[in-house]
């Protein structure tokens, strides 16, 4: 039987108007008690373990458990970011420029989600249109979608408890879910809020209508030996283990002095990462289980994506210790598709190479992110605050994170002040239109009220200084 896509679509966003206007009536406490409800709901111990376990069957990637500590940490993280912000009415008054602001929902939401988050994006994005007044209908990816189903009914029986139009939150129906119908959502809606590979992305911002995506993740991380190596691997490890990489915000390459370079993979090795060669049999087998047609193309195996290192090694047809946690090849050849380990690997696996200072290591970062990854993130682990300021100064990325375990850091986390979100703005590096990380204030529109106030033009003697005005004389 033939779909049309296009109707079916269209009875969804149909239904999501509706729901939004009747949620345009609400006030601002019935707008938190939705939020707090959905938010205390989805966050119960074995809600949260439920759906993680759920989407590793699925998905058949990731760990349940580091799933139930995504919900925790986002839903929850999410939640107190908007709990007591006013998103109803007026929301600021200036009474010096005589200005009122008022915030206004944009309508129907279309959320595109994707398989390696797909437990926790549902839920982030609906508490952003709830808190907002607008409705939102979820596109997972094929191997999600039950799971996308099951957490957008438990949502919907929420709003319902709540006395909420059950339509403020809809889901493609996993029968329907499909490029097509996610291609379809994007024309119809009033707003798109994009989270996938850069081709989805794409899509979002040519579909005609207004979007938010993010960008290609390839975090650069460099460690220059001033801080505890043990303390530099914990935090690089427990990193690019969490959830088995299913996050693109993990260490994908690691930049390392040479002065500490020994130090480096000896503490490394104590925390169960394994480092192969430049040269070495193990790196050329590992590439080819990475990138099976390489080098005509670097395609993903996508039987590695968010596996762990113990099975990608015995994929690869390398032995490892027992306990292998992650996984590590030298690249100091060069960058780009001759050296795709330069590039993201959506897995337990990470590109190391040396530097012989800071500005090598600096330039050697600039050179990875030219290939993939610009507008992202990078890191680095230092005692040396100048170092710090250059990569804020030089770096075209939109986060850097300092001696902090990347992807638990660069989406938001209680000890960092990145807001918490699903959705890593990357600004224009990353082809993006946004460069903080998405939150409900991203999905309000606003009316802006002026009213007489006395004159504040200045004089030319009092706005310009007396030197641009000599130099016109």
């Amino acid at each position: 039987m033939s779909v049309n896509y296009a109707e079916y679509v269209a009875g969804l966003v149909a239904k999501g108007h509706a729901a939004q206007k009747i949620a345009e009536g609400f006030s601002q406490e019935k707008v938190d008690q939705l939020t707090a409800a959905v938010a205390y709901a989805l966050t119960q111990p074995d809600v949260a373990l439920k759906f993680g376990e759920m989407l590793v069957e699925e998905s058949g990637m990731g760990i349940p458990a580091d799933k139930q500590a995504k919900m925790f940490g986002k839903v929850k993280g999410s939640y107190y970011q908007m709990k007591g912000q006013k998103s109803v009415g007026l929301v600021e008054v200036d009474e010096k420029m005589g200005m009122e602001k008022y915030a206004k929902p944009m309508g129907v939401i279309g959320a595109i989600i994707p398989v390696t988050n797909g437990e926790a994006t549902p839920v982030v994005k609906s508490l952003m249109a709830l808190k907002t007044r607008n409705s939102i209908i979820l596109a997972p990816h094929p191997k999600a979608r039950n799971t996308n189903w099951a957490v957008t009914e438990m949502i919907r029986s929420v709003l319902k408890k709540f006395d909420a139009p059950e339509d403020l939150v809809q889901a493609v129906g996993p029968d329907f879910v499909s490029i097509e119908t996610s291609g379809e959502l994007m024309k119809q809606v009033d707003f798109i809020l994009a989270t996938g590979g850069t081709p989805m992305v794409r899509q979002a911002y040519s579909s005609g209508n207004p979007a938010i995506g993010v960008g290609t993740g390839n975090v650069v991380t460099i460690v220059d030996g001033t801080t505890d190596m043990d303390d530099v691997a914990a935090l690089i490890v427990r990193s690019k283990t969490f959830d088995n990489a299913t996050s693109c915000s993990t260490e994908n390459n690691i930049i390392v002095f040479e002065e500490c370079y020994d130090a480096f993979v000896e503490a490394m090795a104590k925390k169960g990462a394994v480092l192969f060669k430049d040269g070495s049999e193990e790196k050329a087998k590992l590439l080819k289980a990475i990138w099976p047609e390489s080098p005509a193309n670097h395609d993903l195996n996508r039987h590695i994506v968010a596996q762990p290192a113990a099975k990608i090694a015995e994929m690869a047809g390398i032995e490892v210790p027992e306990g292998t946690k992650m996984l590590m090849a030298e690249e100091n050849a060069g960058f780009g598709n001759e050296f795709p380990f330069t590039g993201e690997k959506l897995s337990p696996v990470a590109g190391v190479r040396k530097a012989k200072d800071f500005d090598d290591a600096v330039e050697k970062m600039m050179s990875i992110l030219d290939y993939q990854g610009k507008g992202h993130s990078c890191g680095i682990h230092t005692t040396i605050d100048e170092r710090v300021t250059k990569l804020g100064e030089l770096v075209p990325v939109c986060k850097v994170c300092v001696n902090a375990p990347q992807s638990l850091t660069n989406s938001g986390s209680w000890t960092s002040g990145f807001p918490m979100s699903m959705t890593l703005g990357c600004g224009t590096w990353g082809h993006n239109s946004i460069s903080h990380n998405a939150t409900w204030k991203d999905l309000l529109n606003f009316t802006y009220v002026s009213r007489p106030i006395p004159s504040y033009q200045p004089k030319d003697e009092d706005l310009f200084d007396e030197e641009i005005r000599n130099a016109f004389k």
